[in-house]
């Protein structure tokens, strides 16, 4: 078996290529490759005997997908939210693929890397068909691995972006963070950033909502990435209401989209009323109106996995 470590895993998914080809398979939808809903774990993390306080639980994913003559293709993840007092990165993950013919493993992959690139990537393929085409003030709440991964993925599809802010519970990672690009820089009030920026990308693991509909301008597009089970969110209610909202996947949305569902409880939203999925969008496009915030909502979907995870294969044969 072949081990491919972390940068070359990078290298080898580079952000045009990546978004080109998961515009192609969201596009093909089913026949690109079967990818059934992930299992989801929660796995309770062990009391904090120092800080006399129980921790947020972990989570284990299990993500798998598989195509006739393309193999198979199994993401295994661990989201561990305490590890950002360890300075680790909150997801430890692995890939896996299978040969096609035979089953046997064949290729291992740095997972956190994959997942970071094709979780940007899915972003950004959002903001291409949803952004406004003039953007040019990108906002980054998060300060966490993917939030340099989401600038950059960003930039590919809006090349118009000049400038990016960036908000962080810790302003000091913020500060960090912004002082390696030469167009960013570090902000503490968040009201204030929203009613700056053309399109905002969250990227937390927050439980409460950070980002308010009261505090987004029309023309604004809504990347959320972090709210991955029903529990979380990063958004409010009322900027769930005032969006036209879209989704990676149905499935994933009905099930795990915290932002969403907590909004359908509190009376702001009903599922019915998503536009369209990433295969949707991949198909038809989207004539965005004047004036409009647009709202897209991730949870993860296997199919960016298999994408990516076959790029990666192929490339190292």
């Amino acid at each position: 078996m072949q081990v491919i470590d972390g940068p070359t895993t990078q290298k080898l998914l580079p952000y045009p290529a990546l978004i080109n080809a998961l515009d192609e398979a969201f596009a093909k939808g089913d026949s690109a490759a079967t990818a059934p809903p992930r299992l989801h774990y929660s796995v309770p993390e062990p009391f904090d005997a120092k800080n006399q306080q129980k921790q947020a639980d972990r989570t284990l994913l299990i993500m798998p997908s598989w195509a006739q003559d393309a193999g198979v293709v199994v993401k295994l993840v661990n989201v561990v939210p305490s590890n950002s007092a360890r300075s680790l990165a909150a997801i430890q993950a692995q890939v896996l693929v299978a040969d096609a013919q035979t089953g046997a493993w064949s290729t291992l992959i740095d997972g956190a890397t994959l997942t970071a690139r094709r979780t940007a990537a899915a972003s950004a393929l959002a903001a291409q068909y949803l952004a406004p085409k003039e953007a040019s003030t990108l906002l980054i709440v998060g300060t966490g691995r993917l939030s340099l991964e989401l600038i950059q993925a960003h930039m590919v599809v809006r090349p118009s972006i000049n400038k990016v802010l960036i908000w962080g519970r810790n302003q000091a990672k913020a500060q960090l963070l912004a002082s390696g690009l030469d167009y960013a820089h570090a902000v503490s009030d968040l009201a204030q950033a929203c009613g700056k920026a053309h399109v905002i990308s969250c990227c937390t693991l927050s439980s409460e909502a950070l980002v308010k509909g009261a505090w987004v301008k029309p023309n604004t597009h809504i990347d959320l990435v972090g709210a991955y089970r029903p529990d979380l969110r990063e958004t409010d209610g009322e900027l769930v209401a005032k969006s036209e909202v879209f989704v990676d996947t149905y499935a994933g949305a009905q099930g795990e989209a915290g932002d969403l569902l907590q909004a359908v409880k509190e009376g702001f939203f009903d599922m019915a009323n998503i536009k369209a999925d990433l295969h949707k969008l991949s198909m038809t496009g989207y004539q965005r109106p004047k004036d409009s915030i647009t709202l897209f909502k991730s949870v993860g979907a296997s199919i960016e996995d298999f994408v990516a995870a076959r790029m990666v294969a192929e490339a190292t044969r």
